[in-house]
């Protein structure tokens, strides 16, 4: 099959090879913007539709994980947006998991992170899953939330204190 259109160097199978590849990266960092997976997976599916549509507008030689994230926060956004707009009902219904009691450590950790993280702002929270979560640099996360590195630095600075607190009650100083 030929090149994509114009600029690109890598033949399209190639690329959708590499976005097949990162699935379980998005599905991961779909579950830090919604609280239920089937929303999760929705995000994830329409940022595979979004990004396969554009995939002619992709710069090869750049990261395609963070065009991928970006194109995924963007997504999010323009979802919340049109939800806040709409005024859908109360989240607490039917939807929700029965909770059980989790029968080892580590579930019980995994549920006391989620909850601590959900008391994170949305910024904070983003920057520590994009860096701390995902091994992302302080570049690709910059690029990612359109702001500077200085910025992702004080963010997750403040993100690392906040969790800190939620999840043992002293700060760190």
């Amino acid at each position: 099959m030929p090149a994509t259109a114009g600029h690109a160097s890598q033949p399209l199978p190639q690329i959708e090879e590499q976005v097949v590849d990162l699935i379980p990266a998005l599905r991961a960092f779909a579950r830090t913007f919604t609280s239920a997976s089937f929303e999760a997976d929705d995000l994830v599916q329409e940022t595979l539709l979004r990004a396969l549509r554009s995939i002619d507008q992709f710069a090869p030689g750049t990261s395609l994980k963070s065009w991928l994230f970006t194109i995924m926060r963007n997504a999010f956004r323009t979802q919340y947006k049109i939800r806040t707009r709409e005024g859908p009902g109360s989240i607490n219904c039917a939807e929700l998991p029965i909770p059980t009691a989790p029968s080892q450590e580590w579930c019980v950790l995994n549920g006391e992170l989620r909850t601590a993280l959900g008391y994170l702002s949305p910024e904070h929270r983003e920057v520590l899953v994009l860096v701390a979560g995902f091994g992302m640099s302080y570049k690709e996360a910059a690029d990612i939330c359109d702001c500077a590195i200085g910025t992702i630095k004080s963010r997750l600075s403040r993100a690392r204190d906040e969790l800190t607190v939620q999840m043992h009650g002293n700060p760190l100083n």
